[in-house]
């Protein structure tokens, strides 16, 4: 009997000790982690109205911009450097002679009523872009009505350039519209349709729900696309809110209402920095500001001057500007191009570090001198230095202007800020009826920077400094017609090197869009912007949800409970 209670012991004793082993096992070879999981909302406040929920129409509205953006897709997109990959396309072949692109569809793309995506579909988009009527940018226009459009099979479509033109591939970026839905329609017509307000795309959501209050749309309620065909998202819903100011979208955080804000402005980030609820995520914007100098009045103002116009660099402390004014949300490039993008480089290029005394020296090495250090500027003829700043008529603008004009007048030169209405600042540009100008660049997509400023464009294009640079025109020709990646480098390379050398314009800093999100929103990431819909593009990272896993450390898992 003795014998049998011992060995029953012993057995209860192994056991322990083997329940203890796994124990210890276990403990030591699985953790538990949460991991992102499906389901779940995100409500976002955005500053301003859409119009038209309209791929093709929403190059001048950025709240249209962030809807189509996932709604939409086009043949290509681009990635955070500018490069252009594919999208709704698996990729494209160039012919010999770079004027044919044959470009193949992504057989699992489907329109979000299920019919499937075809070349008929972007025949039938670009087709609109191609009519004379076509309300959007008129060089989107004049690009694709100098394109020949072929359809080679269901799933292929070809486009035949005139000549080779490199950045076309940025033109590829475009979303497509279904034909099945638009077929017989005009562009004329295309700000009026019924479509713009229930529009069907191929993107990662779906429209679910438009709410309007007087005509005007204030939220969207967007739904995951279940047979999307590239990565599909953690969220179920995403919920865009408008507002018809910036304070306002703040507001509505405040209230409860919304859980990230879009592009919050200078004013408004003492009090996101002071919320500790708040991730705040900034990103460069594919936008310059540069200040322009009018060459084509040297009979008046001697900007047709190198040695002046750097001069005026060199006694510009743009750091402060950015610091002071925009609470230094910028960034200060030293090029004419975009910084992080591909084409963007400082190698040999003459750098202009805040320098007064330089610029002085070069000032009277050009014959522009002062009794007093209170006196403005005079030639030999005893003209003053003195020239307006044109800006458009916004707060910052001006305040921007203010800012400058002060610096400068530092050196001896007499600046008076002209503030004009914004729709008014085109006019004066194309006009050339100003001295100086604080402007606004979109530098989105491909870098050429022919439109600008090639010789040609002097008068009648964009080129609205007047300044005409042979060499430079010649580049810039080169680099717009070889497709070569690397002959492309180069040449932009020595653009820069001599855009900075002959300073026909400042380049002043690049914005950036600084984006508030609840701290229970997990997985964003904020890449450099093109449009603002660009905040969205690793929207399938982003969850609010999670579940608990269970992970063996030497392989597998085991899913639990969400929470």
């Amino acid at each position: 009997m003795f014998r049998k209670i011992g060995l029953q012991v012993l057995l209860v004793g192994v056991g322990f000790l083997l329940t203890a082993g796994m124990l210890v096992y276990f403990a030591s070879t699985y953790t538990t982690e949460f991991r992102p999981a499906p389901g779940g909302t995100y409500v976002e406040s955005v500053s301003g109205f859409p119009q038209s929920l309209n791929p093709l129409l929403s190059f001048y509205n950025d709240a249209d911009s962030d809807v189509t953006s996932l709604v939409y897709s086009g043949l290509t997109r681009l990635t955070m450097t500018g490069e252009v990959v594919p999208d709704l396309a698996l990729g494209w072949e160039l012919e010999p002679g770079g004027i044919t692109y044959t470009f193949h569809l992504n057989p699992r793309a489907l329109w979000h009523d299920g019919m499937p995506v075809s070349a008929d579909d972007v025949i039938f988009t670009v087709g609109l872009l191609q009519d004379p009527d076509y309300p959007g940018p008129p060089d989107i226009g004049a690009l694709w009505q100098s394109v020949r459009v072929e359809r080679v099979s269901d799933l292929v479509v070809r486009f035949v350039l005139a000549e080779p033109y490199a950045p076309f591939l940025d033109y590829t970026t475009f979303g497509l519209l279904p034909a099945h839905h638009l077929q017989g329609i005009s562009a004329a017509s295309l700000a009026t349709l019924d479509f713009n307000r229930q529009p069907v795309g191929t993107g990662p959501f779906r429209l679910s729900e438009v709410e309007v209050q007087d005509g005007q749309i204030t939220a969207v309620t967007l739904k995951r696309f279940q047979r999307y065909y590239g990565e599909t998202a953690y969220l179920e819903n995403l919920v865009l809110r408008f507002y018809p100011t910036a304070r306002a979208a703040f507001e509505a955080y405040k209230e409860g209402l919304v859980e990230g804000i879009a592009g919050v402005p200078a004013s408004l980030l003492p009090a996101v920095w002071q919320d500790e609820n708040f991730n705040l995520y900034t990103a460069p914007v594919a936008e310059l500001t540069m200040i322009y100098f009018n060459e084509l009045i040297s009979g008046t103002v001697p900007f047709n001057s190198t040695p002046v116009r750097q001069a005026l660099l060199y006694g510009l402390d743009r750091q402060a500007v950015v610091d002071n004014i925009l609470l230094g949300q910028a960034l200060i490039p030293e090029t004419p191009m975009l910084p992080g993008t591909w084409a963007y480089t400082t190698e040999d290029v003459p750098v202009y570090p805040y320098n007064p005394g330089q610029a002085a020296a070069l000032l009277r090495a050009e014959g522009w001198t002062r009794l007093t250090v209170t006196d403005t500027l005079r030639n030999a003829a005893g003209v003053p230095f003195r020239f307006e700043l044109t800006v458009a008529d916004e707060p910052t603008d001006v305040a921007l202007g203010e800012a400058i004009a002060e610096q400068w007048s530092a050196l001896g030169i007499s600046v008076t800020v002209r503030a004009v209405p914004p729709l008014a600042l085109g006019a004066v540009l194309e006009g050339r009826s100003y001295d100086a100008a604080l402007v606004h660049i979109m530098a989105a997509g491909d870098p050429d920077p022919y439109p600008f400023w090639h010789e040609t464009q002097a008068l009648v294009g964009q080129n609205y400094t007047g300044f005409r640079h042979r060499r430079i025109s010649e580049v810039i020709e080169q680099a717009r017609l070889t497709v070569d990646r690397q002959q492309r480098l180069a040449l932009y390379r020595e653009y820069q090197q001599l855009f900075m050398r002959e300073v026909p314009a400042i380049p002043l800093y690049v914005p950036v869009f600084n984006y508030a999100v609840d701290v229970r929103v997990q997985g964003v990431q904020l890449p450099p912007l093109t449009r603002t819909g660009d905040r969205f593009r690793n929207i399938a990272e982003w969850y609010v949800l999670q579940r608990r896993v269970v992970v063996n450390e030497l392989g597998g898992q085991s899913e639990g409970s969400e929470r």
